[in-house]
């Protein structure tokens, strides 16, 4: 992939001049959270004039807290009508960034187990990490199962217009997703061209195609046996038609120029079948694009980080980082 280095010069003063508009601060639960844990501030809205084909009846963002131990947050939000990323900094950028897309089966996105402490853990290796909180198909917008995609390429494109601002390479900004974030990271790794908007500015002439992608215990397929349930109908509803299944499976869409692909995931998820994963690998081989598969025998579904502590599965995040290296990412 070559990014068009002279639309990126000409982005530059646009972007750092939009960024230093006010922004939508990031979801926040009534509850307080735990003391010393630090929680980002630093927020970029996707889209200048709000977000396109907004549901008929207005949103109203809503965080739950669903922990119950007072030193540990697990929030989730749901209504989101200004979608936006929240930036993790690291002290020492080594020039490279990570979209996020948490799961929350397309009910809602997850704060903290697969967003924030993601965020934290790469941030601290050196890289800049975007946590996405995209809008949810089930919601009533225009875009219907397309507006979680929508929100991923235009994540992407604003990331890449403003490398110089964060210190990255443009060819050099991956994306990583978890379970129903998972399925949007396969998404974008595989549909990153498709039209899902309508252009709003420059922006939106960068590439939306991750340097790398890399799903982790992802939904994959919108068909039975293998379809997770609840994500599936949140994204196309109780009834799909077999059509709309085929072209929201990312497994049947790996194009020829498609980014290499970790992929993740654990024997015993009893959530998500592992079928999912073994599917988009074998669509990915077929197609020779690079991909390195990991499946645990045990590590159930939704572990993230904290959750795989004391399983042979913790070891993933460094089995990622030496993935992502060698491609020199």
């Amino acid at each position: 992939m070559t990014i068009d280095r002279r639309t990126l010069m000409t982005l530059g003063a646009a972007s750092i001049a939009g960024s230093a508009l006010g922004q939508t601060p990031p979801p926040r639960a009534k509850s307080p959270v735990p003391a010393g844990l630090y929680q980002p501030t630093e927020t970029i809205d996707l889209w200048p004039e709000g977000a396109p084909g907004s549901p008929a009846v207005p949103l109203v963002e809503t965080v739950n807290e669903r922990s119950t131990d007072p030193q540990l947050t697990d929030r989730a939000v749901f209504g989101i009508s200004r979608p936006r990323m929240v930036v993790f900094r690291p002290a020492q950028p080594n020039g490279a960034a990570v979209l996020i897309t948490p799961g929350g089966g397309y009910r809602w996105v997850v704060v903290d187990k697969e967003g924030y402490e993601m965020g934290r853990w790469l941030a601290a290796r050196g890289y800049t990490a975007f946590v996405l909180f995209y809008r949810l198909p089930g919601e009533g917008w225009a875009a219907g199962p397309n507006v979680g995609l929508s929100d991923a390429q235009r994540a992407m494109r604003i990331i890449r217009s403003r490398a110089k601002t964060y210190g990255i390479d443009p060819e050099r900004v991956g994306a990583m997703g978890f379970s129903a974030g998972g399925h949007l990271c396969a998404d974008l790794g595989t549909r990153f061209a498709v039209k899902t908007y309508d252009p709003v500015d420059e922006v939106d002439k960068l590439s939306a195609r991750p340097a790398l992608a890399a799903p982790i215990y992802p939904v994959i397929s919108m068909r039975t046996p293998d379809a997770h349930p609840g994500s599936r109908e949140k994204l196309l509803g109780s009834n799909p038609a077999a059509s709309e299944e085929q072209k929201h499976s990312p497994h049947l869409h790996v194009p020829d120029n498609a980014p290499p692909f970790f992929v993740l995931h654990a024997e015993d998820d009893d959530v998500v079948p592992v079928e999912n994963a073994l599917l988009l690998r074998a669509a990915l081989r077929a197609k020779k694009i690079t991909v390195e598969t990991h499946i645990f025998a045990h590590g159930g579904h939704g572990f993230g980080l904290r959750k795989a502590i004391g399983k042979p599965v913790e070891i993933w995040p460094e089995l990622f980082l030496k993935f992502a290296r060698t491609q020199g990412f």
